[in-house]
Formats: structure tokens, C-alpha cells, sequence
């Protein structure tokens, strides 16, 4: 009886010993089945991470549970718990969505147009043209028309433009680049109605201008689950 407990116990000690131990994962990133080049395998348990090559395969060490985020620049980030299955199997596929191609935008800074050129003897012409038609210029009877109804008007010197301030929203379109349409109700369990709220909690912290100077998606992530934790708090 002894024996058998003994027994028992070495072996789920082993198997302990063995899940605990970091093993060398491969695996493949494709879209569509076409290989995807240079994406980003990071382990953010271990905090390592390797890219793809041509073929899109990828090695990297991992541990049963670690947590594998895959980030291609073209597409959301994606996020995989390792098994110990996944590691028996060492043969791992992923499968990425592209994102939808959008269209660059076009801002028109200055528009310029030909000056008209006006001669006097022309708009002398036509205001006799006008007057010898008018009733009241004739005989100074009224037509209950509205005559000189159009004034053209100056702008008083020393008065500054009115300035247009435009909303920064560098730090949303981060944001929204790394992060897939669910991940706010999905990895941050927030209600639908809480994301903006939530995206406007996070700009309002100096380390999300940290952000837009080194977009980093590792970091990017750390941060939104952080402020996380304290938009839970706040509630």
C-alpha cells in the first residue's frame, strides 16, 4: 500500500516537474491561409517574445498557462493561454483576421481662386441699364420694391479669427488599432455603455502620452489593465 502511494506520488510530482518546465513551442500565423511575415509572438507571462519568418512559423519557450499575444500590424491583437496540450502537440496554428483597409484622408489646407477682374464702364452700363427700367428713378413713384438691399461688408481691423480648437484623439486611434472590436467587454468586462467613459479615463492619465510616443502593444495592454483596476474601484 505504501509502494503504491509512493509511486503515486512520484508521478504527479513528475508530471508537475514537467508542466513547470519551459518547452520550445512552435507554431505557424496565417491569414486566409497565407503565411503572415514578422509578427509579433510575445509571452507576456515570461516576458520574451520572437517574430515570424517568410513561412510564418515561430518558436518561442513557454510554460503551460503562459499567455502567447500575436500583434501584426495589419490587424488586431490576439491573445492565446497556452495548454500543456498546445505544448504536447508543438504544432500550433493561428489564424488572423486583417483588418478592413481604410481609405487615407484628405485635408484641403488652402484653396485659391482666380481674382475676377471688374471694369467700371461695365457696372456703370449695367446700373443705368437698372436705373432707366425703375419706376422711382423716373418718376418718383414707389414699386414697393427693396432697392440698395445688398452691402458688402468689411471686417473690422484688429479683429482676431476665431480659433477652432481640435479634439486630440491620437491616444483613442491607438487604442482602437491594438485592441479588437471586443476586447473592453471580452478582457476588460465592461459594459458596452462604459467603453468611451472608460477610453476617456485612460487619456486622462499622463502615462497615455507616454504611449504615443512608443506605441508598444505589450505596454499598451499593461496600461489598460491597470486602469482597469481603478475604473473598478471608481464605481
Amino acid at each position: 500500500m505504501k509502494i503504491r502511494l509512493l509511486i503515486t506520488i512520484l508521478f504527479f510530482t513528475y508530471q508537475l516537474s514537467i508542466s513547470q518546465t519551459e518547452k520550445l513551442l512552435n507554431g505557424k500565423v496565417l491569414s486566409e491561409n497565407i503565411p503572415l511575415n514578422k509578427v509579433e509572438v510575445i509571452n507576456k507571462t515570461a516576458k520574451v517574445s520572437t517574430k515570424t519568418n517568410e513561412l510564418g512559423e515561430f518558436s518561442i519557450l513557454v510554460k503551460a498557462h503562459d499567455s502567447l499575444i500575436f500583434f501584426y500590424k495589419d490587424s488586431f491583437f490576439s491573445r492565446l493561454k497556452i495548454s500543456q496540450e498546445n505544448i504536447n502537440q508543438n504544432n500550433l496554428i493561428v489564424n488572423k483576421v486583417l483588418k478592413p483597409e481604410e481609405l487615407n484622408e484628405v485635408v484641403i489646407t488652402k484653396v485659391e481662386f482666380d481674382k475676377v477682374k471688374v471694369d467700371a464702364d461695365d457696372v456703370a452700363d449695367v446700373l443705368i441699364s437698372k436705373n432707366a427700367k425703375d419706376l422711382f428713378w423716373n418718376t418718383g413713384v414707389s414699386d414697393n420694391t427693396i432697392r440698395e438691399a445688398l452691402r458688402v461688408s468689411f471686417p473690422l481691423k484688429g479683429k482676431q479669427n476665431k480659433k477652432i480648437e481640435v479634439d486630440d484623439d491620437r491616444f483613442k486611434k491607438l487604442i482602437m488599432a491594438y485592441c479588437p472590436p471586443d476586447f473592453f467587454i471580452k478582457n476588460l468586462k465592461l459594459k458596452p455603455e462604459e467603453k468611451e467613459l472608460f477610453i476617456d479615463f485612460c487619456e486622462s492619465d499622463p502615462k497615455s502620452k507616454t504611449l504615443l510616443e512608443n506605441p508598444n502593444v505589450l505596454a499598451c495592454i499593461d496600461f489598460l489593465y491597470a486602469k482597469n483596476e481603478e475604473f473598478k474601484k471608481l464605481k
